[in-house]
C-alpha cells in the first residue's frame, strides 16, 4: 500500500533531530558551513544534507515569527524527475510499488550534466543534488530499507513532538485533514501543501512563501505533463 508523510510545522520545535538522524542512518559525511546570520544550518541541500531544517525569521505586528520547514524529497505520485530520466536512461529512477517512494539508483552516475540539470529545473520543489565525487544523483529515498522492515523513517522516529507521521498514504491523509481543520480554528491562513500530488504532506499555518520559496509547487505545477505523459499514458505507449 502506497506511503506517505504528514509534517506538521505548527509542532515543530526546529530540533533538527530528523535532519541528524537521516544523515546518521544513511552514513552521510558532515557538511562544512559557516556562520550566515540564521540558525539555518547548512545553507540548503546537498547530496550529504538529504533532510534539511529551513529557518524563515520575519516581523509581523511587531513580533518576531519564526516559521520552520522540514524539507525534502515529496516523492511526487507523478514524479518530473523521473520522466526525465526515463527519456535519458531508463531504470536510473525508478518507483517502488509497494510504497510510492522515488528512487535514484546507481544508474544515476550515468545520466549526463544536462539531464541532470532538467530534472533539478522540473522538479517544483528543487530536490535533486548530485553527488561530484560518485556522480551519483542523492536526495531523500523515505528510508526504504527500514520501510521495507517493517520500521518508520528515521525522521519519523526520531521525532520529539510527532511533527512528522508516516504510515499507509490513506490514513495519513485522512489525519491531515482532521489536523488541519483542528489548525484553522487558530491559524486562519492553515493549509495542506499539494496533498493531492504529493507523498510527503506539509501542513502549514502561514504563507508558503514565509517557509520556504519552494515550499508550493506553482499551480501549473509540472511543466513536464505535455512533454512526458502520465505513468498510464507512457504504459499505452510502451513506454
Amino acid at each position: 500500500m502506497p506511503k506517505a508523510f504528514l509534517i506538521d510545522t505548527s509542532k515543530c520545535t526546529a530540533c533538527r533531530g530528523c535532519q541528524m538522524a537521516c544523515k546518521e542512518w544513511k552514513d552521510l559525511p558532515a557538511t562544512q558551513t559557516k556562520q550566515r546570520g540564521t540558525h539555518q544550518n547548512p545553507e540548503d541541500l546537498s547530496a550529504s544534507t538529504l533532510k534539511l531544517v529551513r529557518f524563515n525569521e520575519y516581523i509581523s505586528e511587531g513580533k518576531v515569527v519564526w516559521n520552520f520547514f522540514s524539507d525534502q524529497c515529496r516523492h511526487c505520485v507523478e514524479a518530473p524527475c523521473k520522466y526525465v530520466a526515463d527519456e535519458a536512461l531508463p531504470g536510473a529512477v525508478t518507483r517502488d510499488e509497494a510504497t510510492g517512494a522515488i528512487i535514484y539508483t546507481e544508474k544515476t552516475k550515468k545520466l549526463t550534466a544536462k539531464v541532470f540539470e532538467d530534472m533539478r529545473s522540473n522538479c517544483p520543489y528543487n530536490i535533486p543534488r548530485r553527488d561530484e565525487k560518485t556522480g551519483l544523483l542523492m536526495k531523500c529515498n523515505m528510508c526504504l530499507d527500514r520501510v521495507s522492515n517493517g520500521m518508520l523513517p528515521m525522521c519519523a522516529k526520531t521525532c520529539p513532538t510527532n511533527a512528522i507521521t508516516f504510515g499507509d498514504r490513506e490514513q495519513i491523509l485522512a489525519l491531515a485533514e482532521k489536523r488541519l481543520a483542528e489548525l484553522l480554528k487558530k491559524y486562519p491562513k492553515a493549509q495542506l501543501l499539494n496533498k493531492d500530488s504529493v507523498s510527503v504532506v506539509y501542513l502549514i499555518t502561514d504563507e508558503p512563501k514565509l517557509y520556504h520559496e519552494y515550499a508550493l509547487a506553482p499551480e501549473k505545477r509540472v511543466e513536464h505533463a505535455a512533454r512526458y505523459g502520465s505513468d498510464s499514458d507512457r504504459h499505452q505507449k510502451g513506454g
